[in-house]
């Protein structure tokens, strides 16, 4: 029997974490950069989207050249962390416009792809038992390093840009360090079959795969475009209340990093409840925060800002539960083919939706735009519905 060191967990989760920190770094500054090298106001949505696109195609490379089956994932997490990091650091010591920018944002996204999923392959490595719940802390990390940026930027009130771009780097790089020190290959770490395109008909055609599916997409729709843009929901209420006061990127970080909570409330309940009704609640609950985003701009700072802690608990809270189930509907032999499928149309959506939030932003009055946003989660769990009396 081999044993697992108790430090095992905590080192994959730190390290997701700080890897993971790379994601929103060029959302955290962008309004700096904006200011001095005179970018636009769609500016924001296209940084975020081209970490997306990176993020889409560093994770099809890596299935369809079996990265990490052919080499020990540690170190590909190693070497991604590293890449990734510098590619965040050539934002500060090359970049000089809009398009240096789009292309190391992009590289961060590709390397991104080295960390995220693969941070899951080693968690499974280590775990049969029990590993929905280490993959609900693992999510939880990768909120909480999605977020980081911005606590960087709030940390005082005059955080230059290029202090939070190097601190990223700096932290990314060394949780790489310690996941390749401190955690080697897991006794449970198996050889993936290789990547199968034919998972991509089977999503359409396989009745309970595509209704985990397709609550995913719907799921995504809502998640990083709100991510994105909380910032300016946060500006928003500021420009109607100028006698509040707010630190804008302070909140921004708790607003993202409470859903850490959602995803491992949420892993601890699936295991009484079922992940299909944990994942249908919260997006319900979602779905509910886009219907009312556009009255409480009214409300007073305390309810404001308490709709959206819990609007960022229940948005991302349902994410690990959405992987679990297309896991447990996909045959056997093409999970991580259908996993590899769902999640890059996921990340997809994100783009288009992102993208027409900021098409729309000079037409819609900004304390309506998040209502469109509704349209995912009424998707999702009309797709849901079939899967919630089944117990998975």
């Amino acid at each position: 029997m081999n044993k697992r060191p108790a430090w095992i967990l905590p080192i994959i989760i730190f390290s997701q974490f700080t890897g993971t920190s790379l994601w929103f770094a060029g959302n955290a500054i962008i309004a700096d950069i904006q200011r001095q090298w005179s970018l636009g106001d769609s500016a924001l949505g296209f940084v975020t989207s081209v970490v997306q696109l990176g993020f889409i195609s560093g994770t099809l490379c890596f299935a369809v050249f079996a990265v990490s089956d052919r080499y020990s994932p540690r170190k590909v997490f190693f070497l991604c962390s590293l890449l990734g990091a510098f590619s965040n650091l050539l934002v500060y010591l090359v970049a000089d416009g809009f398009t240096s920018l789009m292309i190391f944002r992009g590289l961060t996204g590709f390397f991104l792809a080295g960390i995220y999923p693969v941070g899951m392959k080693i968690a499974s490595g280590w775990y049969r038992q029990g590993l929905g719940k280490a993959l609900g802390f693992l999510v939880g990390a990768l909120v909480l390093g999605t977020a980081l940026p911005h606590l960087l930027k709030g940390s005082g009130h005059h955080v230059p840009w290029e202090t939070v771009i190097v601190a990223v780097s700096l932290i990314s790089a060394s949780g790489g360090g310690l996941m390749y020190v401190f955690v080697p290959d897991g006794p449970h770490l198996f050889k993936g079959t290789s990547f199968n395109g034919k998972a991509l008909k089977l999503i359409f055609e396989r009745r309970d795969l595509r209704a985990a599916a397709f609550g995913y997409f719907g799921h995504m729709w809502e998640l990083y475009t709100l991510w994105a843009f909380v910032p300016m929901f946060l500006i928003t209420y500021t420009t109607h209340h100028p006698a509040v006061k707010l630190n804008i990127p302070l909140w921004a970080f708790t607003i993202i990093a409470v859903g850490s909570l959602g995803c491992i409330g949420g892993g601890i309940i699936a295991g009484k409840f079922g992940s299909a009704k944990v994942a249908f609640v919260q997006l319900l609950c979602s779905g509910i925060c886009c219907l009312l985003s556009g009255l409480i701009f009214q409300a007073s700072p305390l309810l404001f800002l308490s709709f959206l802690l819990f609007w960022g608990i229940v948005v991302v809270g349902d994410s690990p539960q959405f992987s679990t189930l297309v896991a447990y509907t996909a045959p056997k032999e093409l999970v991580g083919s259908a996993l590899t499928i769902v999640n890059c149309i996921g990340f997809f959506i994100t783009i288009i939706s992102i993208q027409l939030m900021t098409s729309l932003l000079p037409i819609i009055p900004s304390d309506y735009i998040f209502l469109f946003l509704a349209i995912g989660p009424l998707i999702g769990l009309g797709s849901l519905r079939s899967l919630v009396h089944k117990k998975i």
